[in-house]
């Protein structure tokens, strides 16, 4: 009986370490663990520990798909107890989307039962669902039992379980899979087998082929939702080659008549892993909150099959013009993330490209093509000598059958005088003496021969590459037949198409009523629209101690350009301003402006357009009015400010001349085309200062005159302009007898 030693005192089991060596240790640890046995799938078979401790589970249980289905309960219980020591319900969960065939592009378990649906509802528990494999899942199975894979002891050694399945085919691309490791993660799209199949085909003829050569037949992913993948060739290329990436994806829609003119449109394939209940809601709300204009209903019509109904708010909306609008709106276009992060052979982390993960399958595909040739070797091997040692006794039967009646110890007897080992003499006197009588001679050599003919031309496959790669394209073609497009599972769901180019700006302006609007912005941020043209400002009311600051003609159609101190512009739709009604609402509720920032310009967006900007630095450069647009509420940097912020944004329509005062009253004068044209940036410098900097600015044409504005608002001629013409960034000239205190070529505001 074994002693039982007492465990050691408290004090002896206390380890003196700093805190951040064993945090480091343990979360490495951790870290480690997650990746390799929880998060990231192998290149070999695709799969996580999880699913495949799953299918040899169920393997081990006979649920093949010829036999009948077993409780998915019963299937959980043996995962957990035997091979997963971890929680049923993440069991559960694994076995349940490995035969959703919405989730699975080639599901591997066929479930029997609720397993869930596209709008998300969850599948019924475990004790009412029945599960078996299905034929994939045999393809990844094939050959386990024939030493074709390493297997490891379970958790608790009391059993084995393989290291990685034989896989029949490329099942990490095919089926695809997502996972998140600590400090890095997977996402995997799903393929066509038959299309990888043709790739791993065109790297065994030629191992140097191209990524671009191997997209001539994997042209990209092949989701089992199907869809419309819009994303460009040289993106996926790119994808492809670095296994890092995107795909962009779309409903699959057709427009159906409904008769008199109007037509609706339906929506038959959602993007993979978008929920049609959560889509319809969002479609919904879309219209509810107005942020769809051209969309008036949106209907599930769905039974097995999708059916979403979208109608258009006009029939006079083009039905490619209202899909794209919906696309930049809702998940009707999603973005599939591509990291092809895997582990290797050797379970080392790290991110592979469509070449490289072919590559690492077809050279497991290699390995346990050689090691199952090896094991039927061996069993060729033995058979072979049991025949050898039948042979000697169909040839000596009558010494055979005298030993066997007459000797003592007939074994001993028999392997002394026939040169025999154990396995044969074993052979021998295991056959009943009246078989023994009845063995042919010609049935034995038959056997002996073709066994001998398969043990040579294994001999052979095994010393030659070219041939066991040929057994390699072989078995792969045998796949193809089995999952190919001419099957219901191999047929191809996702296509691809270009995205049309539609101006979806000017549907939405199509659709609003032009009318003529007065925009009013207060002192204090508040912005209001009034309908038609506001002849008398004074007429107009405001909060208590707040008042008039800008006051813009427009219409419903136009875009409203307000341009910031900080020097970004801001977009505004003149029809979704607030009515007049009442004081409208604030600004910097509707763009994302600091209180501390003030707002130079509010004016009406002309297309093609010019604009003069410029900062209190006393610089600027000349602005394409489109370059201004921005429908973010963070607006768009375009100025390039020092502390002194921006200063003016000037239109230039006949304009030939730019005017600029500084803090110090002096004028300087100069050609608008001494300034250059930009995008955005800082520009060049305007005047030059010993301190202060720009006060204002104004652009006039040379031929009509300068002029400024009085304190009164009257109409002041300045005919001697040409005295302040100079050389841009030069100094100037002290402004002239009757000019503003203000030091305004116009009134603020």
């Amino acid at each position: 009986m074994t002693a039982i030693t007492a465990p050691p005192p408290p004090g002896d089991r206390i380890i003196d370490e700093p805190l951040s060596e064993a945090l480091s240790r343990r979360y490495l640890a951790y870290a480690l663990s997650v990746i390799t046995d929880r998060a990231l799938p192998d290149v070999r078979d695709g799969l996580k520990p999880v699913q495949r401790r799953v299918l040899y589970a169920m393997r081990e249980m006979r649920l093949n798909p010829d036999t009948a289905a077993r409780k998915c309960a019963k299937v959980v219980g043996e995962v957990m107890g035997g091979y997963h020591p971890h929680g049923d319900q993440s069991i559960y969960d694994t076995l349940v989307r490995m035969a959703q065939d919405f989730a699975q592009r080639y599901p591997l378990v066929d479930g029997q039962g609720n397993f869930g649906n596209i709008d998300g509802d969850n599948p019924a528990a475990m004790r009412y669902t029945e599960a078996r494999l299905t034929a994939a899942a045999m393809l990844l199975l094939d050959g386990i039992d024939e030493d074709a894979v390493d297997f490891k002891p379970t958790y608790d050694g009391q059993d084995d379980e393989p290291v990685v399945l034989p896989t029949g085919f490329p099942n990490l691309l095919a089926n695809g899979t997502t996972g998140i490791a600590v400090g890095m993660a997977t996402s995997i799209p799903p393929h066509n087998v038959a299309e990888l199949v043709d790739a791993c085909l065109v790297l065994v003829d030629n191992p140097d082929a191209t990524t671009e050569q191997l997209m001539a037949h994997v042209q990209g992913p092949d989701f089992p939702t199907g869809g419309v993948i819009v994303e460009p060739r040289a993106s996926l290329l790119e994808t492809y080659e670095t296994g890092r990436g995107g795909v962009r994806l779309r409903a699959f829609w057709e427009k159906e008549e409904t008769g008199r003119g109007t037509y609706q449109i339906v929506v038959t394939q959602v993007p993979y892993q978008v929920k049609k209940a959560d889509l319809v809601e969002q479609l919904a709300l879309l219209i509810e909150t107005k942020k769809a204009p051209l969309l008036g209903d949106v209907r599930d019509e769905s039974a097995e099959d999708v059916r979403l109904v979208l109608e258009p708010k006009s029939r006079n909306v083009e039905p490619e013009v209202l899909m794209e609008s919906l696309f930049k709106l809702s998940d009707l276009e999603t973005r599939f993330s591509v990291n092809l992060n895997v582990l290797d052979a050797r379970g080392t982390p790290g991110v592979m490209g469509l070449k490289q993960a072919l590559k690492a399958f077809l050279a497991h595909r290699r390995e346990v093509l050689v090691r199952r040739a090896r094991h039927r070797l061996e069993k060729i091997e033995a058979r072979l000598h049991i025949l050898d040692g039948l042979l000697i006794a169909y040839l000596n039967l009558d010494e055979v059958i005298r030993i066997v009646r007459y000797e003592e110890e007939p074994k001993a007897r028999l392997i002394e005088t026939f040169e025999l080992s154990e396995l044969q003499a074993d052979a021998i006197l295991n056959t009943r003496l009246r078989q023994l009588a009845r063995l042919e001679e010609m049935e034995l050599r038959r056997e002996h021969a073709e066994l001998s003919e398969e043990r040579d031309g294994i001999l052979k496959m095994l010393g030659s590459d070219a041939a066991q790669w040929t057994l390699v394209a072989a078995g792969l073609r045998h796949v193809r037949g089995e999952l190919g497009p001419d099957t219901t599972l191999g047929k191809r769901r996702s296509i691809f198409a270009d995205a049309p180019q539609v101006d979806t700006e000017a549907a939405l302006e199509a659709m609003i009523v032009r009318e003529p609007i007065t925009v009013i912005l207060s002192e204090r941020g508040w912005i209001r629209a009034a309908k038609g043209r506001v002849e008398d400002p004074s007429e107009l009311k405001f909060k208590e101690g707040d008042k008039l600051q800008f006051l813009v003609p427009a219409e419903t159609t136009d875009k409203l350009l307000v341009f910031a101190s900080d020097g970004r512009f801001f977009t505004l739709a003149c029809d979704k301003l607030p009515g007049a009604r009442g004081h409208g609402e604030p600004l910097r509720l509707m763009i994302d402006l600091d209180d501390k920032v003030g707002i130079v310009d509010v004016f009406v967006h002309k297309p093609g357009g010019k604009r003069v900007l410029a900062s209190g630095e006393g610089y600027g450069f000349i602005l394409p009015e489109d370059e201004a647009i921005a429908f973010r509420r963070a607006g768009k940097q375009v100025l390039n400010v020092g502390a002194k912020g921006a200063a003016a944004a000037l239109p230039l329509t006949a304009a030939d001349h730019l005017a600029v005062i500084g803090d110090n009253g002096k004028i300087l004068v100069f050609p608008v085309d001494e300034l250059p044209e930009m995008p955005r940036g800082k520009g060049v410098k305007l005047q030059s200062y010993r301190e202060g900097g720009l006060k204002d600015a104004m652009v006039f044409n040379g031929d009509e005159g300068a002029s400024w504005i009085d304190a009164g608002g009257r109409n002041r001629r300045w005919p001697e302009w040409r005295d302040w013409l100079g050389k841009r960034a030069g100094a100037g000239k002290l402004f002239p007898k009757g000019f503003p205190t203000t030091k305004r070529f116009r009134p603020k505001g």
